[in-house]
């Protein structure tokens, strides 16, 4: 019965021992495990419009600046010229205000006063005339009214013959060029956006990478917002993995890592380019030191270009300082 009870004594006494030696196996493992990964770029469709070409097969690689997928774009290219045009009005009538009136406009106006002035002096000999006969009670007072009726309106017609001349000659207001220069600028700018809006119609690829998907077929009428093409980004993918707690500290963008892709015998050598600061689990001041190793960090670590053929996916593990 002693030996009995010293066994058991001796196998409580062993299990934390063990227990601990399992809790350490599983932090100091060393691994982090995750998959091959591109950034997944969405090109959207801004109008309503039918596809005309698809350049591009699927699973093509792409480089920036490639089309992708061309859109009806007769309707937006009317409008752009209909834009056009109100630009050149507005050119125009900005440098009509600048140029201000021709020498013909001054020379008709300064002819109109002349006649007016004319007009005012035979009233005015016609209203002494009249005031000579009224005192010798020739004429009756209606005549001398008349008279004086037809002088004040030459008078009045001076004046503003007078003053349609000095608009001409002075110049344009500058709050009319004020005016005319905001109109052409507004003018301008509908034109940029026009112009843009035309320019979207067809979609260019914004990055290198792989044409993964093309959602619409050739002849579809793609709606508003919805992606008509799925560009993979990046030359190599990076492999997104999971690190767990204890390893957190030791790794910092920028840092060398050797990993296996399934497939492939030898080893690659990334680098770190993202981290994240905030574990899957939380909060991480409500665990113990035991569940603490069970938190993982987020991370992104960069291929060399080299292996710009491996697909996404693909499981990869990465080893841990």
């Amino acid at each position: 019965m002693k030996k009995h009870t010293t066994f058991r004594w001796l196998a409580i006494g062993l299990i934390p021992i063990l227990l601990s030696l399992i809790s350490c196996n599983k932090q100091s493992t060393g691994t982090a495990l995750g998959t091959l990964e591109r950034d997944r770029i969405a090109h959207t469709a801004t109008a309503n419009e039918v596809i005309i070409a698809l350049p591009i097969p699927q699973g093509s690689k792409v480089k920036a600046g490639d089309i992708l997928v061309s859109l009806d774009n007769r309707q937006q290219t009317a409008i752009v010229a209909i834009t056009k045009a109100h630009v050149a009005e507005a050119h125009a009538n900005l440098d009509k205000l600048r140029n201000g009136a021709r020498a013909e406009e001054v020379a008709a106006a300064s002819a109109k006063l002349e006649g007016a002035k004319a007009a005012l002096i035979e009233s005015e000999a016609a209203y002494v005339r009249a005031k000579n006969l009224i005192e010798k009670r020739l004429v009756s007072q209606a005549a001398l009214d008349q008279a004086v009726a037809a002088k004040d309106s030459n008078a009045a017609s001076v004046e503003a013959a007078k003053e349609a001349l000095l608009i001409l000659t002075n110049g344009t207001r500058p709050e009319d060029l004020a005016i005319g220069e905001a109109n052409l600028a507004v003018t301008l700018a509908a034109l940029a956006s026009e112009n843009k809006k035309l320019e979207d119609l067809t979609v260019l690829s914004t990055r290198d990478g792989i044409l993964d998907n093309l959602p619409w077929n050739l002849g579809e009428r793609v709606t508003l917002g919805s992606p008509v093409a799925i560009v993979l980004a990046g030359k190599a993918p990076y492999a997104r993995i999971y690190v767990p707690e204890p390893y957190r500290v030791r790794i910092s963008v920028g840092d060398s890592l050797s990993m296996r892709v399934d497939g492939l015998t030898q080893a690659i050598t990334g680098t770190v380019r993202w981290i994240s600061s905030e574990p899957a689990f939380t909060p991480y001041y409500a665990l113990n030191q035991e569940e603490r190793a069970r938190l993982m960090y987020l991370a992104e670590v960069q291929l060399p270009d080299s292996y710009s053929d491996l697909p996404n996916g693909i499981p990869v593990q990465v080893s841990l300082p």
